[in-house]
């Protein structure tokens, strides 16, 4: 179901009708591997999917603030 969700959600960011709404399928994306990755590691109990899963959630929300900061602002990070 994960694989499924995060497969429209690259067909919504591919087709959204506007940015913002790109923006939002994308960082939806980072969501649905995240707790894909978290399951993973759940079920073959290894503590390696956590950092993974860690790294997948920082750089998620470094690139949705620096996306939307472009949308609004029009700069990228310094």
């Amino acid at each position: 179901m994960l694989v499924l969700a995060m497969l429209l959600n690259l067909w919504r960011m591919l087709r959204g009708p506007d940015l913002p709404d790109r923006i939002l399928a994308l960082d939806t994306i980072y969501i649905n591997a995240l707790a894909l990755v978290m399951l993973l590691g759940i079920r073959f109990r290894s503590s390696l999917y956590f950092e993974v899963a860690l790294v997948i959630a920082a750089l998620g929300f470094i690139g949705t603030v620096v996306l939307a900061r472009h949308v609004l602002r029009g700069e990228s990070i310094e």
